[in-house]
């Protein structure tokens, strides 16, 4: 398919599929964002910049999963302290991403593509493990489905270097179906050991 044609037919479903999916997911929406007032307090929306096309920075919109810092605790160090319960249901069913469809509608995410990481993993990425910017970010993407937060670093970062060069509207739709049943099986959701997944300290290489 035409690179142009693949890119508009992506960004026409993205728009339709996420405005549909706003909608469609207010009966759950709405409630989650009540619960998550109720027990953990304002914030209720989770909001971090991360890169997105080309590194450009945007910021995520998540509904929030973990209890506020704590005098001397780190982000990724304590994140398996912070986690609430709440937070737990909401990442082991997947609410806690429907706002992303917000970013995707807006345009600075894509229904699939690459999974938008942390701002700072910019500078410890080699050359070829860059080009995973050279797509939008995706609310679910090849890694997702082959594995999730399961996977280590360096095969994490070879499945999305592989979409983005095998990227095509018949491999968006198999990676979306793959997506529904792997919400429904809830797998993948964090590492071995791990509450979501370990830093990304630049040591793994492409294989």
């Amino acid at each position: 398919m035409n690179t142009m044609i693949y890119k508009g037919l992506k960004r026409a479903l993205d728009i339709s599929a996420s405005g549909l999916g706003l909608l469609a997911t207010a009966p759950v929406t709405l409630p989650a964002a009540a619960a998550i007032y109720i027990a953990m307090g304002r914030p209720i929306f989770f909001m971090q910049e991360r890169p997105g096309l080309y590194g450009k920075s945007f910021y995520i919109r998540k509904f929030r999963t973990m209890r506020t810092l704590g005098a001397g605790e780190d982000m990724l160090g304590t994140d398996g302290v912070r986690l609430t319960r709440l937070g737990k249901f909401l990442r082991k069913t997947s609410i806690d991403e429907l706002p992303t469809l917000w970013n995707v509608f807006k345009g600075e995410m894509s229904l699939v593509g690459p999974r938008p990481l942390l701002v700072e993993y910019l500078e410890r990425y080699t050359p070829e493990q860059m080009r995973r910017h050279d797509v939008k970010p995706g609310i679910t993407g090849w890694a997702q489905v082959n594995g999730r937060n399961a996977l280590g670093w360096n095969e994490k970062l070879r499945l999305d270097c592989w979409y983005v060069q095998n990227r095509s509207m018949s491999l968006d739709i198999r990676i979306l179906l793959m997506t529904v049943f792997k919400v429904l099986r809830q797998d993948g959701i964090s590492a071995e050991g791990e509450a979501t997944m370990s830093e990304f300290t630049g040591d793994s290489p492409l294989a």
